[in-house]
């Protein structure tokens, strides 16, 4: 990986736009970033961070505040970074979520967070070309690429050094947690998580395979009626002692159960002779009983068979009686319809209603012969309608058209006065027009200072607030700072005892080396703690905080305040304000009716030409209707004496014909309602003769014997289905007796079936229950071989499980540090002290060098204090003394080297253990100030040999010496208006 370019635009303490060109920076392979404290420089290791990752290193993620304070509201929060990632050139946009004010009304508004990568060059291979937008897929695919996470990341390029210090003095649970986090080890727990899983899964199984044999005992016991070994020390002797009770038992019950069968068979013939007895009698006197109510009952079956002859005999006659009743029924509606027809005639004004059909056929031609004479009229009645009213319409029209020609000749006179009226009142509208721009402006301008003035008193007093709060800060920054200085002076005069007051017997001398001590140093009386000097220095820079706040708000009241007096040096009158208001109110009102003048002006000239023409074309028009008057009125009178007597006494020629036709429609419909009526009186006297008739060949003297002997269908099957039954009934008895093995059966005897059938019942019972005690005796040794088999099958199977759980627990206990495990080592451990391992070797080449041979790092897998876990151990051999030494006894300066060591040594061994592309860019934050001229001399000859081998590396730190040593620096400015970057060659 290969930085070319960074771009932050209102980020950290940057407000504007700031670009680092790391192409010209790592030019030499190595360049410096230097500053002020709180400038901006760890801020641009964030800005790489946050374009990669979307998150910064450290608890700065946690705060959340990304955006610089002193950026324009319009100005967005942005970082760019131009990289090269395994032969593939990307660019990478970001910007961070934050709350910016709201472009219209009052209060915030939330700013969403985004992102883009776009390929410089091509892609690889399954991405478009067109690049990615969404936060998701840009972060997945910058680890992808990196082949690392955001925490490697931060490690294996932007080295903090004091993380590494820390790491170097931490326990054992400390770098457990980090080195988890570089190594991605979670697998490895995710490995002891599964045994010790796998171990309950399997001991719940074993559990319930046991309870499972534990159940089929205690059902063997239950199917034997025997209570279960209370000590569970059933075993395979028991189970053949309950299988051979329970056999012995079945044998026995089989034989009570087969004797009490015969007996009970016995008794079972006895019942069915006396039964067979009982049924013959019983039919022998139902059939007698049977027979004997025929015989009574043979007077009403003749009365039926006369019933239903005389039915049967009736039927033609009312056949025929219900086709005179249908005819008596047409002729009654066409009587009626002939009344009807006479009344319409009358009223149709045909009044010889009496007379003959040949009269009548004779008068309806006459009547529609005279419509059809009307009907060559009915057009001219039409056309002379029409013609009356176009004649109305020209009257009408001519007065109108003799009133426009006066009113158009008046217009056209009064029409030169109204042009000149309107054209002065367009001349004054638009003399007003022209003043009001000047107007308007005036009055804003007086506007303006007033609300300035208005202003400034509160700009005074916000400069007094302002001057009083800046002194007060003053004064506090100072106190604290003479507080701190104090703390600080103290401290140092008591720094002996507090080293020795650390000292243990045997722990070597951190100012001489030595482990013998022979005078401690005593604590002083007042003695300050490191603690207490802490919070002194925390109560400086709050306070030099607070400081900087105030100046930075007294001069912004400051030059607001300045800036109002500049703007109202002039003086003005603050009465000519009301003055230019009334004037501009006047004139824009007088303004506004320059478009409706000359709109108006537009109108009256074109209105003169267009009266002329509208006055010649209404002559015109007013003599041409005339002379069209005059020709219709002669037409109209010409048909009218062809048309009045066509009409006679009707008000036309229409009405007349509509009640010549209204006549002949009656007279016809009259002639057809009598033809109708007498047609059915005479077909009604025919069907009467034959309905007579059909009732003396029926064998009936009067019409009316034959309807009263007549019977519905309903009833006639009532009595088919009488006699029938009756007739039935009597061969069925008599079938009956004529039966053989009714022949001898005395009906009078008396068969005792009770007294058979409780013997039988007597018998069933005892049958039945020795049957059951059989059944349940069987049911009990199935139930029980079943069972055994089933439970010597469990306890076969149940074994290698508890030997298979064995062996598993036992694994279990080990990959998790217990158990046979001597060292108490989990595996996640184990895999982690042999990355510790590899770390170690890796740093010892590189802080055996810059110690000029003196150190190097030690692995220790022993375990810990009070039989804690170890393997995490990492301790430093002093060549000088040749014994292992604690990392804690190393001094400022040596720290820093076993740090610096330790950090380049991780981040070749998690790039190498990750797979990530190979990282041509690297980042050292810090800790230069704690080495002598000789020792830095060594790390840099260290960081030169990093660069040779092609990578770049970038040094953050204020020594001096290095501005020296280092000739490409990229320093970064601090001012109250925020930072800026300054490139240096």
């Amino acid at each position: 990986m290969r930085l070319h370019s960074l771009e932050v635009t209102a980020f950290g303490p940057y407000p504007g736009t700031e670009v680092v060109d790391f192409d010209l920076l790592g030019a030499d392979g190595l360049f410096l970033l230097h500053g002020e404290t709180g400038a901006g420089k760890t801020t641009l290791l964030d800005a790489i961070a946050f374009a990669l990752f979307g998150k910064v290193p450290g608890v700065r993620n946690d705060a959340r505040r990304l955006r610089c304070d002193y950026a324009d509201n319009d100005t967005l929060t942005e970082v760019k970074l131009e990289l090269t990632v395994q032969g593939h050139r990307l660019r990478l946009v970001r910007g961070p979520e934050y709350e910016r004010p709201k472009r219209r009304g009052e209060g915030t508004t939330k700013q969403q967070a985004r992102a883009s990568l776009t390929w410089v060059s091509d892609p690889p291979g399954g991405y478009n070309r067109d690049g990615l937008i969404r936060i998701d897929e840009v972060s997945r695919t910058v680890e992808r690429l990196l082949g690392m996470s955001a925490e490697q990341f931060f490690q294996v390029v932007l080295l903090p050094q004091g993380e590494f210090a820390r790491f170097l003095r931490a326990d054992t649970q400390e770098r457990e947690q980090l080195l988890e986090k570089l190594f991605s080890t979670y697998r490895f727990a995710d490995v002891e998580k599964w045994f010790r899983d796998r171990r309950t899964e399997r001991g719940r199984d074993l559990e319930a395979r046991r309870a499972g044999a534990m159940r089929l005992v205690a059902r063997v016991a239950q199917a034997a009626g025997e209570e279960p070994p209370e000590d569970h020390s059933a075993d395979g002797e028991w189970l053949d002692l309950m299988v051979s009770r329970l056999g012995e038992a079945e044998t026995e019950a089989r034989e009570k159960a087969r004797q009490a069968g015969v007996a009970a068979a016995t008794a079972e013939q006895a019942m069915t002779k006396a039964r067979e007895l009982a049924d013959r009698v019983r039919r022998l006197r139902n059939a007698r009983a049977e027979l004997a109510e025929c015989e009574r009952m043979e007077p009403q079956q003749q009365e039926w068979l006369a019933e239903r002859a005389k039915a049967r005999r009736a039927v033609p006659v009312v056949v025929a009686n219900r086709g005179a009743a249908q005819l008596q029924v047409e002729l009654d509606h066409a009587t009626k319809a002939e009344e009807e027809a006479i009344v319409a005639a009358r009223k149709a004004g045909f009044h010889r209603v009496d007379a003959d059909e040949s009269f009548l056929r004779a008068e309806s031609a006459r009547l529609t012969e005279e419509a059809g004479g009307l009907a060559q009229l009915l057009e001219d009645a039409k056309q002379q309608k029409k013609a009356k009213l176009r004649l109305t319409k020209l009257i009408d029209a001519d007065w109108a058209a003799e009133e426009k020609v006066n009113n158009l000749e008046a217009d056209l006179v009064a029409l030169p006065e109204k042009l000149k009226a309107a054209s002065d009142e367009l001349l004054l509208a638009s003399e007003a027009a022209a003043r009001l721009d000047g107007l308007r402006a005036r009055k804003a301008e007086l506007t303006e200072r007033l609300r300035l003035r208005e202003r400034l008193g509160d700009a005074e007093e916000k400069v007094k607030n302002a001057e009083a709060v800046l002194r007060k800060a003053i004064d506090a920054h100072q106190q604290a700072r003479d507080h701190s200085l104090t703390i600080r002076a103290r401290r140092l005069d008591g720094m002996a005892a507090e080293l020795a007051s650390q000292l243990a017997a045997g722990d070597a001398c951190p100012v001489c080396g030595s482990t013998e001590h022979p005078a401690l140093a005593q604590l002083i009386p007042g003695a300050v703690s490191e603690a207490e000097e802490a919070a002194a220095v925390a109560v400086e820079q709050d306070a030099q905080n607070e400081r900087g706040e105030a100046e930075r708000a007294h001069h912004a009241a400051v030059a607001d305040l300045t800036a109002l007096q500049e703007r109202l040096a002039t003086g003005d009158d603050p009465a000519e304000l009301s003055e230019v208001d009334k004037v501009l109110a006047e004139t824009a009102a007088l303004a506004a009716r320059r478009e409706p003048q000359r709109e108006l002006v537009r109108e009256l000239e074109k209105r003169s030409a267009t009266i002329s023409a509208e006055l010649s074309a209404a002559k015109q028009e007013l003599a041409s209707l005339r002379t069209e008057r005059e020709q219709l009125g002669k037409t109209v009178e010409m048909r009218q004496k062809r048309l009045d007597p066509a009409r006679g006494e009707y008000s036309d020629v229409r009405v007349r014909r509509e009640h010549v036709l209204l006549s002949a429609a009656a007279v016809t419909e009259l002639l057809r309602a009598r033809g109708q009526r007498e047609q059915l009186s005479k077909r009604l006297t025919a069907q009467q003769t034959e309905v007579h008739e059909a009732a003396i060949s029926a064998g009936f003297t009067e019409v009316s014997d034959a309807l009263a002997a007549a019977r519905d269908e309903l009833r006639l099957a009532d009595l088919d289905r009488m006699i029938s039954e009756l007739e039935n009934r009597a061969a069925a008895a008599k079938a009956v007796l004529a039966e053989p093995d009714l022949a001898g059966v005395d009906p009078a005897v008396e068969v005792d079936l009770d007294s058979a059938a409780a013997t039988l019942a007597k018998a069933r019972e005892v049958a039945d229950a020795e049957v059951a005690v059989m059944r349940e005796a069987e049911r009990r040794s199935a139930d029980v071989k079943a069972l055994a088999a089933r439970l010597r099958a469990e306890w076969a199977a149940l074994s290698p499980v508890e030997e298979e759980y064995a062996e598993l627990a036992a694994l279990t206990d080990v990959v998790n540090g217990r158990g046979q495990n001597s060292r108490r080592m989990s595996l996640r451990s184990y895999v982690l002290a042999a990355r510790l391992e590899e770390v170690a070797v890796a740093a010892t080449a590189r802080l055996s060098r810059m110690s000029q041979g003196r150190y190097s790092f030690v692995h220790s897998d022993a375990r810990g204090s009070h039989g804690t876990r170890g393997g995490l151990g990492l301790d430093v051999l002093d060549d000088y003394s040749g014994k292992i030494r604690p990392a804690k006894t190393l001094s400022g300066g040596e720290s820093f080297l076993a740090s610096l060591a330790l950090a380049l040594g991780l981040a070749d061994v998690v790039a190498a253990e990750t797979g990530g592309a190979l990282l041509d860019t690297l980042f050292v934050d810090e800790g230069f100030g704690t080495l002598d001229a000789d020792t830095l001399d060594e790390v840099m000859d260290t960081l030169d040999e990093l660069r040779a081998g092609g990578r770049v590396v970038g040094l953050v730190s204020h020594v001096e010496e290095l501005r020296q040593r280092i000739p490409v620096r990229l320093r970064v400015r601090k001012a109250r208006s925020g930072s800026r970057l300054e490139v240096i060659a």
